[in-house]
């Protein structure tokens, strides 16, 4: 059964899963799902059980309370009816495709991620108020919170019911906070994710899988208290917040092309390649202060998020990614330098800047840059050409085809592990990569041959036989394994140390990747298929 492309556009005004009010510093966001509001037909989001229409009214806010509530201090997430989620729809998830499944397990793990950049970065204090029992990705998204209290009520428990209901595991990060971020004890996450019934309050408390409980007398007085004294502790407002409404990003589909402002997007699905083409800025950018979401160190990454999103989701048959860029770099570099302060506006764009960034790093498609006379990969766009597999630099006989490294490459845009690309890319090569520090440092303009000798691009052909290489290259890469491409190009992004998000995007998501396909979960008669029949699953119990 075909289904109409998802759109990732939406709006507080037509919410059909959440409720949001904000009083001043504090914002409270329920989650009241539509059972009949589903993505697509065939199921009911009963339990408050969620799809991807629920994330990505959750992903709009997050996004929205750091742009438009900089007053927000405090945000509790909650749920209504003595139920806070029962997390992804299961019934949903047995009817969808692999790849749905995955891309909808990574958009998730995506937003979850987005709550703790929040709460590091912004200063926002989220709160999980599990007033009701909260399983599988229910219970994930009180893991990414930075507090969680459950009621006590003698009934309402929290679990990770995944491997012995569903026979797959936690995915969306459930695993990794419990044991990265809370420190519960191995043996004893290994009790909580065998045990389909989970902990209750009391359990729960005691072995740090949530934060605190209350009864249910004295629910709502806990919370209110708890939120008075962390919105009390809270950094406050700072001084030159204000609020920054988010127009729609939506692009003028015409046939296979997409066009944004800034962004234009152009599928050859014969070749399975699509172009992207980036523009820079045409004119000077005006004060961060006074600034607004139209700017172009704001409006152009939203329009790449956006097209990012929909080539993920909409686009499977899409195996490559040709990232081209036409403008002017002096331009880029000071529309960089104007949100380069320490400003409000100024922190938050940099850090959506560095999210779509890691977005781009988890596109399960193959990148390469195309730099071409007239291209601005400067600056900001320079840090794309160490997000992509490989990048191909003209090199023309005077020199004008140029790339500018600029401080955004030392620091402003870390990746997932916490390192900058530049030490990802020159991991054993400390010369090299202090040489491309030192010149980032001067923002050095540097033609193709010299970067070629830095190890900047990957090739730099001359004009006779740039046709050929780059078109053999595409051509090459499109006739391998895209199974086989996926788990070579996410091995190689996601390289260095580890860290929790590495494990969720490197690891987490490649095992649950795997376990989706096993017979064991998803066979005709595996678990997700016999979830809710009266037969159990039937199991290959020999382990691989």
């Amino acid at each position: 059964m075909s289904y109409p492309p998802v759109s990732f556009d939406t709006h507080p005004s037509r919410y059909r899963h959440w409720g949001l009010v904000i009083e001043g510093a504090v914002a409270t966001l329920t989650m009241r799902v539509n059972e009949d509001g589903g993505m697509w037909p065939g199921y009911e989001l009963k339990l408050n059980s969620y799809d991807l229409s629920v994330d990505i009214e959750l992903a709009d806010v997050v996004q929205r309370l750091r742009f438009e509530h900089p007053e927000v201090r405090v945000v509790v997430v909650t749920g209504e009816d003595k139920v806070f989620c029962a997390g992804a729809n299961i019934r949903m998830l047995a009817s969808a495709s692999h790849a749905f499944k995955v891309n909808f397990c990574k958009f998730t793990n995506e937003t979850r991620t987005y709550i703790e950049d929040a709460c590091e970065r912004s200063g926002q204090t989220w709160i999980a108020a599990l007033n009701g029992t909260a399983s599988g990705g229910g219970y994930e998204l009180a893991e990414a919170c930075k507090e969680i209290y459950l009621v006590d009520d003698g009934n309402s428990a929290v679990s990770l019911p995944e491997v012995p209901l569903l026979g797959v595991l936690p995915g969306t990060g459930g695993l990794t906070r419990l044991t990265d971020k809370r420190k519960v004890r191995r043996d004893i996450a290994d009790v909580f994710c065998t045990k389909a019934e989970g902990f209750k309050a009391r359990d729960a408390v005691k072995h740090h899988v949530v934060d605190g409980s209350f009864s249910r007398s004295k629910w709502a007085e806990g919370i209110k208290a708890r939120v008075a004294t962390v919105a009390s502790a809270a950094p406050a407002r700072p001084a030159d917040a204000r609020s920054i409404t988010l127009p729609a990003v939506t692009p003028a589909v015409d046939g296979d092309t997409w066009t944004y402002r800034n962004v234009t997007v152009k599928l050859d699905r014969a070749s399975r390649v699509a172009s992207v083409d980036l523009r820079g800025p045409t004119e000077r950018p005006v004060d961060a202060a006074t600034a607004d979401a139209g700017c172009w160190a704001f409006q152009f990454w939203r329009e790449l998020d956006d097209a990012l999103l929909r080539l993920r989701i909409n686009e499977l048959d899409i195996g490559l990614l040709l990232l081209r860029s036409n403008g002017d770099p002096a331009l880029v570099l000071a529309h960089d330098a104007s949100v380069a302060g320490d400003g409000w506006f100024a922190t938050e764009v940099r850090g959506f800047q560095a999210r779509v960034l890691r977005r781009l790093d988890n596109m399960a498609k193959t990148l390469f840059a195309i730099v071409e006379p007239g291209n601005c990969f400067a600056g900001s766009l320079a840090e794309m050409l160490f997000v992509v597999d490989r990048s191909y630099m003209l090199a023309d006989d005077d020199g004008e085809n140029a790339i500018t490294l600029s401080s955004a490459s030392t620091g402003t845009f870390p990746m997932h592990n916490g390192m900058t690309r530049l030490q990802a890319r020159f991991p054993g090569d400390e010369d090299a990569r202090l040489l491309a520090e030192a010149a980032a440092a001067r923002k050095s303009v540097i033609d193709a041959e010299t970067a070629d000798d830095m190890g900047l691009v990957t090739f730099a052909p001359d004009a006779i036989d740039w046709d050929d290489e780059v078109r053999i290259a595409i051509e090459e890469r499109c006739s391998l394994s895209p199974d086989a491409l996926t788990g070579m190009e996410q091995n190689l992004r996601f390289g260095g140390p580890e860290s929790m998000d590495n494990k969720i995007f490197g690891r987490l998501t490649a095992w649950q990747n795997w376990i989706f396909q096993r017979p064991n979960a998803v066979g005709e008669r595996g678990a997700l298929k016999m979830f809710g029949a009266p037969e159990r699953a039937v199991f290959d119990y020999r382990r691989t």
